[in-house]
């Protein structure tokens, strides 16, 4: 189709001057706005209030899902499943954190959304395009239509909504707060004590018996766990991994730390298995010079000399357990460490 077809297309006027000659009207011109259709709250007062009331319901629904969501942890253990049609069955503290918290966030989301739909101004209005750079009367104009807006939208007439809003948005960050539960509970002196205590026997870990001196040989490696430890419960990792015990067996004449030597029975020392660097389990053994060697970074003790660090990023020497024997002839604990197991703990506290 030729650009003389095209042109026939659009619209046209008449020229008054010469009859017959016809000129394309502009195909951009601005169409203008329509005319304003006054809403039903703006010329009702009672309309304008009921729609007050829902927003501030909403807003008032908010703070009570958040009240809701920080007593679903209260409320719901972590382990109880319940069955809710059509989902099935699902955890019930999941699902009610899931629930509560998006019903607050909804509800703030649309009372905001109704409150500017039916109670702010709704006027449109056009502008021209302005330098980035504003002058001073432009400033003037802004911050005014910036109090024409807080004036227009009520914020200080309708103090229902403003304070119910406050007191919503002031909530939710609170479900926030409250999350930092899954964190755990606080470690209060956790991380400065074991299992291990005045009178409980030395338990091999691979035999799963006490221990007598006689069962620990010169120059052998025995691992060994606090009695009552048991792998099937719930938290013998969390207590294996401050508790596991090393036992090495050396000439008396041999340990040159004498508070290793009084703490020994028959040149038995027993010393954390978790190296003082990140936290790995120790588990080789040199015979013939009493070190011993972490596998993952090379930290190497002196176990004739107080475990101290004479290779490797470790900070601070292996601590020892005070042992002895009981009644029965078993090897068993005097107390438990006298400093904290693991990695790195003096730096943090």
């Amino acid at each position: 189709m030729s650009s003389q077809d095209n042109s026939e297309n659009l619209p046209s006027e008449q020229d008054p001057e010469h009859g017959s000659v016809e000129r394309a009207r502009d195909p951009f011109a601005d169409p203008g706005l329509p005319p304003h259709k006054p809403r039903v709250q703006d010329i009702d007062e009672a309309a304008a209030r009921r729609s007050e009331r829902v927003v501030a319901g909403l807003f008032m629904l908010s703070m009570v899902a958040t009240v809701a969501f920080i007593a679903s942890f209260v409320i719901f253990p972590i382990d109880k499943i319940v069955y809710i049609f059509p989902f099935g069955h699902v955890s019930a503290l999941n699902f009610s954190l899931g629930l509560t918290l998006g019903v607050a966030l909804f509800a703030i989301g649309a009372g905001a959304v109704h409150w500017a739909r039916t109670l702010m101004s709704d006027e449109e209005m056009s502008d021209d395009r302005h330098e980035i750079a504003a002058p001073p009367e432009v400033r003037e104009k802004v911050m005014q239509d910036w109090a024409d807006g807080v004036r227009e939208s009520g914020f200080g007439r309708r103090k229902l909504i403003r304070n119910t809003m406050y007191g919503a948005l002031a909530m939710v960050p609170l479900a926030g707060v409250v999350l930092l539960r899954d964190l755990g509970t606080l470690p209060e002196d956790k991380l400065r004590k074991t299992m291990w205590a005045k009178g409980k026997a030395l338990i091999n870990m691979n035999t799963n018996e006490p221990l007598r001196p006689e069962d620990v040989a010169v120059g052998s490696l025995t691992f060994a766990k606090p009695e009552g430890l048991e792998e099937d419960q719930h938290d013998f990792q969390t207590q294996i991994a401050k508790a596991a015990l090393m036992i090495v067996r050396l000439q008396p004449e041999n340990i040159k730390d004498k508070r290793e030597l009084e703490w020994s029975h028959q040149g038995i020392v027993a010393f954390s298995k978790i190296c003082t660097h990140v936290g790995c389990p120790i588990s080789l053994y040199e015979q013939q010079t009493h070190h011993v060697l972490c596998p993952c970074h090379q930290s190497t003790f002196d176990l004739a000399d107080g475990a101290r660090v004479i290779f490797g990023p470790a900070g601070h020497a292996l601590p020892q357990l005070r042992i002895g024997v009981n009644s029965e002839g078993y090897l068993e604990a005097l107390g438990d460490f006298e400093e904290p197991v693991g990695p790195a703990f003096w730096e943090r506290g």
